[in-house]
């Protein structure tokens, strides 16, 4: 996802600034390519000043991951689309926003939580841990505007609201890995047009106008 706003709020105490640069690298070039050196410069920090806050390269990555949640849970829990009544309206209206958040370069559209899970699954339990919890725990805010959804509308085949929001998910993580696979955004915003569309097939609604067009190449 795009960089959230008031990521970089005017005073940031020193571990927040390493959590910050470890982020911005691990989304510009991977966690294995990331080292400590690199997120000590890009910080403006000490080695010194790094290992008093984090003890090695993988506690930093679990507070990272910690940071990423917060920041990414308080953007889109203060967004405009929040206040939309209708929830099948305000499910759409999200999958707008991360349209809009998945404008620019490949580094500041991409999910530091997806990033390191795909690197460290089989490497460091903390880390995968903390970043799942992460994208579990949107799984859940996702959930409660499905969940009204279904109770409003009928459903045209079974579902449930935590199938719908982890498969929102999948499908968007996916997107970001095919994003990186091909330099281009395109592959996040046609992913988005066709669940738009199977969203209003599956709810009996009208296909929004913006998943109506064929996607052009970003």
């Amino acid at each position: 996802m795009a960089q959230p706003t008031g990521f970089h709020p005017g005073f940031r105490d020193t571990a927040t600034l390493i959590e910050d640069a470890t982020i911005a690298l691990v989304r510009r070039q991977g966690w294995a390519a990331t080292t400590v050196e690199q997120i000590c410069r890009t910080a403006g920090v000490t080695k010194g000043a790094f290992f008093h806050h984090f003890g090695s390269k993988e506690e930093v990555g679990v507070a990272a991951a910690r940071r990423w949640g917060e920041v990414t849970s308080a953007l889109f829990l203060s967004a405009d689309y929040r206040h939309i009544e209708d929830p099948l309206e305000r499910i759409h209206a999200y999958l707008d926003l991360r349209g809009k958040l998945a404008e620019g370069p490949l580094e500041d559209i991409t999910c530091f939580a997806g990033t390191t899970i795909q690197e460290t699954f089989a490497t460091s339990d903390r880390i995968r841990v903390a970043a799942g919890r992460t994208i579990e725990g949107h799984l859940e805010l996702l959930a409660e505007d499905f969940r009204a959804a279904i109770d409003r509308y009928r459903p045209r085949e079974p579902v449930t609201a935590e199938d719908l929001a982890l498969y929102t998910q999948t499908v968007l993580q996916g997107a970001f890995v095919l994003a990186k696979a091909r330099s281009s955004t395109q592959p996040v915003h046609a992913a988005l047009v066709h669940l738009k569309r199977y969203l209003a097939l599956l709810f009996g609604t009208p296909v929004p106008e913006a998943a109506s067009h064929p996607t052009e190449e970003k």
